[in-house]
């Protein structure tokens, strides 16, 4: 049994990797000539850890000692989610944070030895498939195999922008990783290569429209000028690049797969930003779509991927719009009143840290 891959992004090569794991001759179509570095960091829960490791990935991230949540303006610690050892004990698996490209490289570098081949510079589409038993489009937030299979069904612009930018140095804590949260914005940064570099997203709340994407260069300055007086460790006084993007809301899509093609990751559930989760349900999605593939007709197997996967993926949708609303709270007294909440919580049995067992302790490689 064939089957051809479309797209050489993170979801796109772990399915490559899973479905020859369980037998299918797998080819992957990239448009691109060669992988690059788009995207720069990327945080993996250890629901996406286990998937790694039952694929038999060597991929070493950093691993932070916990999530350090302030608030932006003033710069006081509001609460902090232990990850380190203790989510290591509670799920089994390690939360780390890596360098796109080299994740990706790891991801291929198992997909070669399994007997994946990849061909880059080949534009594939849905009127230009190539021939094979299963076509697997993760084609990414831009998905033409999405468009085609969903015709009229539209994101909506959120009102939001994000920044990112690699900086080299921060004087940060490189154990932790940081949220500042504020009026109408909010500032993720985490270290990445041994703390060689820092990742950084921001993001604003306007109306000033942007692309949706990775590809827009963007004005440091400008930036700046959005974060001024916040206290960030002078992270952002770093930024010399930066790529712009607008923030899109997808609802869950009616339709996943038709026939023998079926859409993953991006191309049939992009996200908000604000779980981390993008990169990790792609890779779930990679191992569900090979269990489900092992057995009986193609066109049922997908059928069932999108059965099991679509009401987690779209939960994770749904509370990554939430998070929005929470880290932007504009009055003074409703951040007052989440620093409070964050803290009673934190209090708690398992802390802030048991909030996540849903998401954390799901383990797609153990068959129910």
């Amino acid at each position: 049994m064939k089957a051809a891959v479309v797209g050489a992004g993170i979801g796109g090569v772990a399915a490559a990797l899973a479905l020859a794991r369980t037998g299918w001759s797998v080819t992957v179509f990239e448009r691109a000539v060669a992988l690059g570095e788009v995207g720069a960091g990327l945080q993996l829960g250890p629901n996406a850890m286990r998937v790694l490791t039952a694929l038999g990935v060597q991929a070493q991230g950093m691993r932070p000692a916990r999530v350090e949540m302030r608030d932006g303006p003033s710069g006081r610690l509001q609460a902090v989610v232990p990850f380190g050892d203790a989510a290591q004990a509670r799920y089994g698996a390690p939360y780390q944070q890596f360098h796109r490209q080299d994740l990706l490289a790891a991801l291929v570098a198992a997909a070669q030895s399994a007997g994946v081949a990849f061909e880059f510079g080949t534009e594939v589409g849905p009127h230009a498939i190539p021939e094979a038993d299963l076509v697997v489009a993760a084609d990414g937030i831009r998905s033409m195999f999405r468009a085609e299979l969903n015709p009229g069904v539209e994101a909506a612009f959120t009102g939001q922008v994000a920044w990112r930018a690699l900086v080299s140095g921060a004087d940060l804590d490189p154990a932790a990783t940081q949220l500042w949260m504020g009026p109408g914005r909010h500032v993720v940064a985490y270290p990445l290569r041994g703390g060689a570099v820092w990742n950084v997203v921001a993001v604003e709340e306007r109306m000033h429209w942007a692309a949706e994407g990775w590809h827009s260069p963007g004005d440091p300055e400008e930036l700046r000028t959005a974060f001024a007086g916040w206290p960030l460790g002078g992270v952002l006084d770093q930024v010399e690049e930066v790529i712009l993007w607008g923030l899109f809301a997808h609802g869950p899509l009616p339709r996943w797969h038709r026939g023998h093609m079926g859409l993953l990751g991006d191309a049939c559930h992009p996200m908000l930003p604000f779980m981390a989760q993008g990169a990790a349900m792609s890779i779930e999605d990679a191992w569900v779509l090979a269990e489900c593939l092992r057995f009986g007709p193609v066109a049922e197997g997908l059928a069932q991927y999108q059965a099991l996967r679509r009401p987690r993926t779209s939960r994770v949708q749904t509370v990554a719009a939430r998070n929005a609303r929470i880290y932007h709270l504009r009055s003074r007294y409703a951040r007052a009143a989440r620093g409070l909440g964050l803290s009673l919580v934190q209090r708690a049995p398992g802390g802030l840290l048991a909030r996540f067992d849903w998401l954390y302790g799901a383990d797609v490689t153990v068959r129910e």
